[in-house]
This record gives C-alpha cells, structure tokens and sequence, in this order.
C-alpha cells in the first residue's frame, strides 16, 4: 500500500508579462484515521524471531595454551604479518590479483551491497516531481495588439511524496534477507581468499621441501656411483664378491629410481604453484626458488 501528497501547480503567461500561478488540484489518499490504523500495522510482522542455535562443542578447549596478553587475534592477523618471507608474500600477492574464482567472489559481494542498499531503500519515502511546459503561437491577425504572441504554461503537476506502509514487516524482511545474503556472501569471499593465501603457502613450502629432496637424493646418488666404482674395481682383484658388486648396484639403481620420482614430484609442485598463481614462473622467480636454500629466520609462525 501507499500514500500519495499531491500537489497541481499551474503557471501561464497572460501575454502581458505576469506571471501568474495557480493550484489545479490537491489530494490526500488517506484521511488522519486511516493512517493512525496502518501506521499501526505497521508494527506487525510475519517474519519469526531469531535465536542462534546453541554450538554443540565448548566455546573453550579445556586444555587450551595460555594466549600472551594484548595479542591480537588470529583473525585480525594480515597474511603479511603472517608471513614475513619476501619471496612468498610476493606469490601470495600474485595468486590474489590472478585468481579468476576470487575475483567473481569480489563481484558477487559487490552485488549482494547494491541490492542490499535497494532493499533498505524502499523503508524509505520516495519524493518526485513531474513538470511540463505547453507554448503556443497566436499569429498577428488572431491577436489583439496586432502582433504575433506566443503563450507559454508551465506545470508542476507531479509533487509527490510517497512511501510504503510496511504492514506485515515484508519491506524490512526483504532487507535484512538482503543483509543475510551480503554478509554469507562477504564471508565465502573470506574464506575463499583465506584458503587461497592457505594453498600457495603450503606449495610454496612443499615445493622447497621436495627440492631439498632432490638435492639429498642427488647427494646419494652421487655417494653411491662411488660405492659402485670402488666396490667394481675390488671385485676384479678379487677383493669383493660378485654379491658385494650386486648389492652396490641395487643401491646404485635405487638412488638413480629415487632422483627421477624427486623431479618428476619437483616438476608437479612447480605446476601446482603456477596454477595457484594463475600464470608461469618468470625467469627471476624461479630464479629464486632455485636459490632459496634454507627458510629466513621468522619466515612463517612456529607458534
């Protein structure tokens, strides 16, 4: 339902130089006891009251670890002071500016405000007005002064105020639906950034991991090609049995089966973090990567 204050305003030209005005109409579409009952109305709501549900788990772990006082909380923690690794806060930063799933999260957020700010609108009383402007020519042997004259009328004919009287509490439960809708999708936009600074750590972490690996592997490799050699050369002076040789080659080839499973592992997290990243490694970054032996000192939390 709405109510309307309307007013007809009338101006027109004589043809002498006055202005005059004029009001056409006036109309009210309820009378002072009829908006005293819906204004009542009002109030009412179908919409039922909310109670959150009670958690299941405790708020507290009973054995948590005493917290340092005047630290903030996690959630309050920027992934930069999280982690403090140059190298990777400038993957993280890359992966956020990439990500194509991220980027219509924003938008979707950016959506759900605007129709939430239009929800919250319509609780609001709406104000217009409607003009016009009507000219006509009276050629000079019409006219009375015996010269053409042209008459103008202008008109305010659309002065209204209007709002929606909120009955049954529709208008305000639209809004806060459109609320609800913002802030859940405002939260997956959290989390999804969340687990995406998550994941490009941990690839970050796996890939240097797996090249340490590699690199022991070659180690061995290379400790067991010497094995092989010094135990080949025994057994041709007899100083080593042919189970000895065979034992040092077994070793050989495992060492050898071990660095190919490594790179083989090493290309596909390398191929994980361009994915996350949503680009290749440039020539610099991976560059980097190569040379990052051992982590900085604070370079992700240990505590």
């Amino acid at each position: 339902m709405r109510t309307a204050l309307i007013h007809m305003i009338s101006k027109h030209n004589d043809g002498n130089g006055i202005m005059k005005i004029t009001f056409t109409g006036y109309r009210q579409t309820a009378t002072l006891a009829t908006l005293a009952f819906v204004t009542t109305l009002a109030g009412c709501t179908m919409a039922p009251k909310h109670e959150r549900p009670a958690s299941p788990t405790a708020r507290v772990y009973p054995y948590a670890t005493s917290t340092v006082s005047g630290a903030p909380d996690a959630a309050d923690i920027g992934w930069r002071d999280f982690f403090h690794d140059p190298l990777l806060q400038e993957l993280i930063a890359i992966a956020l500016r990439n990500n194509r799933d991220l980027r219509k999260a924003g938008l979707n957020v950016e959506a759900a405000r605007a129709l939430y700010r239009i929800q919250r609108a319509e609780m609001l009383p709406t104000l217009g007005i409607a003009t016009a402007m009507h000219a006509a020519r009276t050629p000079a042997d019409l006219s009375v002064t015996d010269e053409p004259e042209i008459n103008r009328r202008y008109e305010m004919a659309g002065a209204t105020t209007a709002w929606e009287l909120d009955l049954w509490g529709r208008v305000r439960s639209l809004s806060d639906q459109a609320l609800a809708a913002y802030m859940a999708l405002d939260e997956t936009y959290i989390a999804a950034r969340m687990s995406l600074v998550s994941e490009v750590a941990s690839a970050w972490l796996t890939l240097r991991a797996d090249r340490e690996l590699l690199r022991l592997t070659e180690d061995t490799l290379a400790a067991q090609k010497s094995s092989y050699t010094l135990t080949t050369q025994l057994a041709r002076t007899g100083n080593a049995t042919q189970l000895d040789l065979r034992m040092a080659e077994i070793a050989l080839r495992s060492a050898e089966i071990n660095r190919a499973a490594y790179t083989r592992q090493l290309a596909r997290d390398r191929n994980a973090l361009e994915l996350l990243l949503g680009q290749p490694l440039t020539p610099e970054l991976s560059r980097r990567l190569n040379e990052a032996v051992t982590l900085t000192e604070g370079a992700i939390p240990t505590t």
